[in-house]
């Protein structure tokens, strides 16, 4: 099979040199056996994707990984190895597994020679904007890029495009190697590929999973696995409620991702409140699919607020997915709390005399002693957490409680706006082996938390009588995320609910103002989110976006040169 090129799709476990081994093992002897001259690996699979600061807390995992490298290299024999990994410095790097032996390790964008042709090979992003600089001027047959890269709404036709423009302009084959699996935040979708100097795709292993394809770079022969729907035409220039070429891939990316956060952190059991709400309904059926419908149970903790429905959505929702549920009422804990709390906020109000006629206290009560519930169901019964069920819009709302419904060991859906999420659960029902699984009363209920009445209504408190329209909210974070616009330019842009609904101009001027007034005070919130699958584009995952907590002072309006003045002269 001259020429003939291995892809090891693996997924790795950050810092599981046993385990990591074994996977690369089997690979490189499948290699060997079909008499492939090269076999090329993701970056770190060995030491695995990603050990983040680690490597400087504890250096001696370098000579380690050295260690079971050389392992590995004993089993090379007419194969060559290629695998993206630290070398003995420390310094990110390409190892070369040749001959029973490591043979280098080199730099990346150099040249390596084998059986005639020449490999250049890098571990850089694609996607940087001067990563095609590095080849312009290189004498090579071929490009290999070792680079792990993320699932990200878009991701795909950007990669894709960039890996084609680079191919074109330097008329070479490229060969990109991508890792499956998930580590904390990231989900990785796999799908790698090789293009020839056209730039178009001419092999592809399989999305979200394990693979290895065998492809001949010269001669452009391979065979290419088909991408989850829409994923490869998904980016857009305006906001759009049409969420379904993105669906399958989010499902894709946040199953993976709950997989292997329990697998690799020996977990095995989810424990979460349903409170027949969209969001919870939506996590309880990631977690039957991912974790097994034994391994999931749902616990409706009532209280005095909690409607009938709410309560009878819960239990179908439950027995439609065939998960363990229960129901506990949380009256006599509330009760008993506020018994407690209440002498005891009388006392410090003769020395604090300024608390407050209005407080939140009675709603946290209630959602922190259902965690309360939830966190200790988790330390009676062993490889179990419980589940936060935040999602995106709320959660830049600061429309979560702290120790209440944010808290979590996992936080499934932190990343999924409130619309996008009706879409998902739409989807779900229709593309689920059993369908129809979420109750349409869920569906088209308007979402609220039931922790308080409204004193307009006499009725539970509407969240988006709260907030504001999620179509509205959730078209303001995609604009700021996507477009970086300003206060002003929100002002000024013709929304899709406006289109739809008459607003007066004073009315979104509340919405947009209200929106940078709570976003400003929920940072605090985002730094303490747990781990949660990256799904959108852009995100406030603290794994790729940090805002200091002390930053809510920012005028997001902007400042005029009265205010400059102002200013100034008070100094």
């Amino acid at each position: 099979m001259s020429n003939s090129v291995g892809i090891a799709q693996i997924n790795s476990t950050a810092g599981n040199l046993s385990e990591n081994t074994k996977k690369i093992a089997k690979y490189i002897k499948l290699a060997e056996k079909k008499g492939l001259d090269l076999v090329i690996f993701p970056n770190n699979s060995l030491i695995g994707y990603s050990l983040e600061n680690t490597l400087e807390r504890f250096p001696f995992l370098h000579k380690e990984n050295l260690k079971w490298l050389n392992g590995l290299a004993k089993l090379t024999s007419k194969t060559t190895v290629i695998i993206g990994e630290i070398d003995n410095t420390g310094q990110n790097s390409i190892a070369i597994l040749k001959d029973g032996k490591i043979d280098k390790f080199i730099k990346n964008n150099e040249i390596y020679s084998l059986n005639g042709i020449k490999y250049a090979i890098s571990v850089f992003n694609p996607l940087e904007n001067d990563f095609i600089n590095n080849f312009k001027n290189k004498v090579a047959d071929v490009i290999i890029i070792c680079h792990s890269t993320a699932s990200k709404a878009g991701k795909e036709e950007k990669l894709q495009n960039a890996i084609a423009s680079i191919a074109k302009t330097v008329k070479l084959p490229i060969i990109y190697v991508n890792s499956a699996g998930a580590t904390d935040n990231l989900s990785f979708d796999g799908a790698s590929r090789s293009v020839g100097a056209d730039g178009k795709v001419f092999a592809r292993a399989k999305s979200f999973e394990e693979d290895f394809i065998i492809l001949n770079p010269l001669t452009n022969e391979g065979q290419i696995a088909s991408l989850p729907k829409g994923s490869d035409n998904v980016l857009r220039d305006s906001f759009s409620l049409d969420y379904e070429n993105d669906l399958e891939r989010t499902y894709k990316t946040i199953i993976q991702g709950i997989k292997d956060y329990f697998k690799k952190c020996g977990l095995k059991r989810a424990v979460l409140g349903l409170s027949g709400g969209l969001d919870s309904t939506v996590c309880a059926v990631l977690l039957t699919d991912a974790l097994g419908k034994e391994n999931v149970y749902g616990i409706s903790m009532p209280s005095k607020l909690t409607s009938s429905e709410s309560k009878s959505d819960a239990k179908e929702l439950a027995d439609n997915l065939g998960i363990n549920f229960e129901e506990i009422p949380i009256k006599t804990v509330f009760e008993t709390t506020t018994d407690c709390l209440n002498p005891l906020f009388e006392r410090i109000e003769t020395n604090w005399n300024d608390r407050y006629k209005k407080s939140f206290t009675p709603d946290n009560i209630q959602a922190r002693a259902r965690a309360t519930y939830l966190w200790c169901i988790s330390n009676e019964f062993p490889s179990c957490i419980p589940i936060s069920t935040s999602d995106k819009s709320e959660a830049y709302m600061g429309y979560a409680t702290i120790n209440g419904d944010m808290s979590g060991g996992f936080a499934p859906i932190a990343d999924v706006t409130k619309t996008k999420l009706f879409a998902l659960a739409r989807w779900l029902n229709k593309n689920r082996t059993e369908k129809n699984a979420i109750p349409e009363s869920v569906i088209l209920k308007k979402p609220g938390a039931e922790l308080a009445i409204d004193p307009r209504t006499l009725k539970t408190l509407n969240a988006e009588d709260a907030l504001m329209p999620y179509e509205f909210l959730d078209e303001i974070i995609w604009r700021i995320e996507n477009k970086n616009e300003e206060y002003n330019d929100l002002i000024q842009a013709e929304f899709i609910y406006e289109k739809e609904h008459k607003i007066s101009k004073e009315q979104k001027i509340e919405w947009i103002e209200k929106f940078f007034s709570r976003m400003s005070k929920a940072h605090y919130k985002w730094s303490i989110l747990p781990p949660s699958v990256i799904v959108d584009s852009h995100s406030i995952n603290s794994a790729v976006y940090k805002q200091p907590v002390t930053s809510g002072k920012i005028n997001y309006k902007g400042s005029s040169e009265k205010e400059i003045a102002i200013a100034l002269n008070e100094v």
